[in-house]
């Protein structure tokens, strides 16, 4: 979505959210990358009541989907070991597969006992034995945890299957829509809505322990901003000025929000002191300033800003000063959001009337464009900077969709109806 659409919205309560509640959700790989490692990811052997969940299926969806690994079909496995004496080596070779990951569930009470095993197939090396025990409601995160062990364990890299993402659904009603704040895994599944609303709900960002949300919410027919505790459910409005509250983002010490504000005339950035309700005003001009991020460290703020006539990213110091435009290449870029580690930064680029997510290298000022839809929007980083989730609009349908930060793989995250827009990564 534009810049000025944005705020326009925002100002007007005319949200441009009309998506439906998650369900029915199937994740559909749209990109493969044609230097993925092959790995086989064997079904595991189940004993017991172990439920609809499993754990392999869990563990293939997040490895194939990763950008790093391709998956070996399971009609394509001439075996399927569960024990390190069953497993034949040359099996595995003559599929032409680099590591292989095979394991067992045995449900005991209302636990599960889980048993992997990681080998390189090439010398039949075991890389990995891992046991743990999981609760009933705690099978899908096992698997998980165990793509996140497998990840780390091959790329030196830590995986971020095991987290959340945030985003903004609605469903019809007889007399408009019901708007919706949903957390759930970070393949979409074990969907849990945390507020909702007749009025629309937007912009949702997470604090840095992952414990809260803050989110602008329109109930009062006038925008304002939210922090909701996850765990309680108990949420406190820390900005509710004249004209627009928006964008709120947290400092990397959870002690600060950047906010859009209009109370003194045009959009700017502002920092919100959370403890004493102190606010530190950023830019000052003409121009629509929103969007504004934090660097890792907490010394810099990255923004939006149609200043030069365009809308472009700026870069200011978090305490106050001069802001210096980062960006040149294209006509349009907005939304941009730091990895974890700085070096990067997603952005929504745009060029001729098509807005797709991009990455910038810090260092060099490099864009890559990742992905190729017209009306692509909100990116956010993986905790480990190796994917960005954001929101895709095909057909006039906006969903969920993923792809890693060298556009090698794509997936979407496909729910039976609606729409989904405004996704954040946890922390």
């Amino acid at each position: 979505m534009m810049l000025l659409a944005r705020i326009l919205i925002v100002s007007a309560l005319a949200s441009a959210l009309s998506v439906a509640q998650a369900a029915g959700l199937t994740i559909e790989i749209t990109k493969g990358s044609q230097t993925a490692v092959p790995i086989a990811v064997v079904p595991f052997g189940q004993q017991g009541s172990i439920g609809n969940v499993k754990l392999s299926d869990v563990v293939d969806s997040d490895l194939g989907g990763s950008g790093f690994f391709k998956t070996l079909p399971e009609e394509d496995m001439l075996t399927k070991p569960n024990a390190p004496d069953k497993v034949n080596f040359k099996d595995w070779q003559v599929l032409g597969q680099d590591y292989m990951v095979i394991g067992q569930v045995v449900g005991n009470g209302g636990n599960y006992n889980i048993e992997f095993h990681l080998f390189n197939v090439h010398n039949g090396q075991l890389l990995m034995g891992y046991r743990f025990t999981a609760g009933a409601n705690e099978l899908r995160r096992a698997g998980h945890h165990i793509s996140d062990l497998i990840y780390e364990k091959l790329t030196g890299r830590k995986g971020s299957f095991n987290t959340r993402i945030a985003y903004v659904t609605s469903t019809p009603r007889a007399n408009g829509k019901q708007y919706m704040l949903q957390v759930a895994d970070a393949d979409g599944f074990n969907p849990r809505t945390i507020a909702e609303s007749p009025e629309p709900i937007m912009a949702p960002a997470w604090s840095p322990d992952g414990s809260k949300i803050a989110y602008v919410s329109f109930h009062t027919k006038r925008s304002e901003i939210f922090i909701q505790t996850l765990a309680t459910g108990q949420r406190e409005s820390v900005s509710s000025y004249h004209g627009i509250n928006g964008a709120p983002a947290f400092s990397p010490d959870g002690g600060r929000l950047a906010i859009t504000l209009s109370k003194d005339g045009s959009p700017d950035v502002y920092v919100l002191n959370l403890a004493n309700r102190g606010l530190t005003r950023l830019t000052n001009g003409m121009s629509i300033d929103t969007e504004p991020s934090w660097s890792p460290d907490g010394n810099n703020i990255v923004f939006t800003s149609d200043q030069g006539g365009k809308p472009q990213l700026y870069v200011v110091p978090s305490s106050g000063g001069k802001a210096n435009r980062i960006t040149f290449q294209g006509d349009y870029n907005a939304r941009g959001r730091f990895s974890a580690d700085g070096r990067s930064l997603a952005m929504v680029t745009g060029n001729g009337g098509d807005y797709r997510i991009a990455v910038m290298d810090m260092a060099s000022k490099t864009v890559n464009v990742l992905t190729g839809g017209r009306l692509d929007e909100s990116p956010s980083f993986s905790p480990n900077g190796s994917m960005v989730l954001y929101a895709a609009n095909r057909g006039g349908k906006s969903t969920l969709s993923m792809a890693s930060t060298d556009g090698a793989m794509q997936q979407k995250l496909a729910f039976e109806s609606g729409e989904v827009r405004e996704p954040a990564w946890a922390p």
